[in-house]
């Protein structure tokens, strides 16, 4: 970075905040830190940027559910207060229904339906109606 020393502190620090984690989590190793807080580690990192759009491939794989929930809602609230657009990739139908404004489903190489999570589960495509009837 071209920041000067003194002000690359206080950025990480105010970086880390926004993603729920302490100033000190910048100076730990990964393996001192926990699978989620590394996830929120990289989501800073990446924020750090100041991007208007952010691509993530499946944020929440190796997440617990309450971990992978409390992520949900931290990507829900940054989108939302930074303006900022998250394209996703997942396999995660909870992170679906709970986030995705607009959901783009691809199979056999090609798109296979494009709209909101309900339009998308509407779909009669059936893998869709597999993948959706799996959230029973």
């Amino acid at each position: 970075t071209d920041l000067p020393g003194d002000l690359i502190a206080p950025l990480v620090g105010f970086k880390l905040a926004m993603v729920g984690l302490p100033p000190d989590a910048g100076t730990k190793f990964p393996a001192q830190i926990s699978g989620g807080m590394r996830k929120r580690v990289a989501l800073a990192r990446a924020l750090a940027l100041e991007p208007d759009l952010l691509f993530l491939d499946e944020p929440t794989s190796g997440l617990d559910p309450v971990g992978a929930r409390e992520f949900y809602r931290l990507l829900r609230a940054l989108a939302d207060s930074l303006g900022l657009t998250v394209f996703f990739l997942t396999h995660d139908l909870d992170m679906l229904v709970s986030i995705a404004d607009r959901v783009i489903a691809l199979a056999a190489g090609r798109v296979i339906a494009d709209g909101t999570v309900s339009d998308v589960r509407r779909s009669e495509e059936p893998w869709l109606q597999e993948y959706f009837a799996s959230r029973a």
